[in-house]
């Protein structure tokens, strides 16, 4: 897609390109640090299929340095033209490559292929942005983790296959942090968290 056919798809992005860009990344941040609690974070608007919530976190961590990998269902010309105006982050066919993944509820079954890190860099695994239709309503987990007082009761709406890869992909520091968004809301999960799942740690 060259420049001239992708700008019939530009749309604006944040009202206040810093402003909005460092109160989302400090509202991600604090997501991470404050594991299962729902953040606001509405400084976007919604991009085609992109909740603003999502699209929020793409503009505030996505730059030239961050490949990015998107799921088909964001894989469009509006989504790619406003991505790579707005962040200019280059988007790979590799999932190997990523350092960001963009995923739905039905691609959060498979986290085969993302790169999780290594012993000398964990920092750089992948971290992935998972769009949802709610952040609630699913099976009753609770987290245990750094950030957490005891135990968080968490209900996201996400099929059990995950948990399961995501503990598969998990030998702390190495792991995939996570960000699950759904409308103007955001709750992060980083790799340090534990999940209980019927009083047993699944992920």
């Amino acid at each position: 897609m060259n420049a001239a056919n992708s700008s019939q798809w530009l749309q604006p992005a944040f009202n206040d390109p810093v402003l909005d860009a460092q109160t989302s990344f400090r509202t991600a941040l604090k997501a991470l640090a404050e594991p299962g609690l729902v953040q606001s974070m509405n400084r976007a608007l919604a991009l085609e299929n992109l909740h603003p919530a999502t699209y929020a976190l793409c503009l505030a961590f996505l730059d030239g340095d961050t490949p990015l990998w998107l799921a088909p269902c964001f894989d469009t010309p509006a989504i790619r033209a406003n991505l790579l105006f707005h962040c200019g982050c280059p988007i790979v066919a590799e999932r190997e490559s990523a350092l960001f993944a963009l995923l739905d509820e039905s691609g959060a079954d498979d986290l085969a292929d993302f790169d999780n890190g290594s012993e000398r860099y964990p920092d750089q695994s992948c971290t992935l942005l998972i769009q949802l239709d709610a952040l609630a309503g699913g099976e009753h987990l609770r987290w245990r983790g750094p950030g957490i007082k005891d135990v968080r009761a968490v209900e996201l709406p996400l099929r059990s296959s995950f948990w399961q890869q995501r503990q598969a992909r998990s030998a702390f520091p190495r792991g995939l942090d996570v960000f699950f968004a759904a409308g103007e809301q955001v709750i992060g999960l980083p790799r340090s968290t534990h999940v209980l799942f019927n009083a047993e740690e699944v992920a």
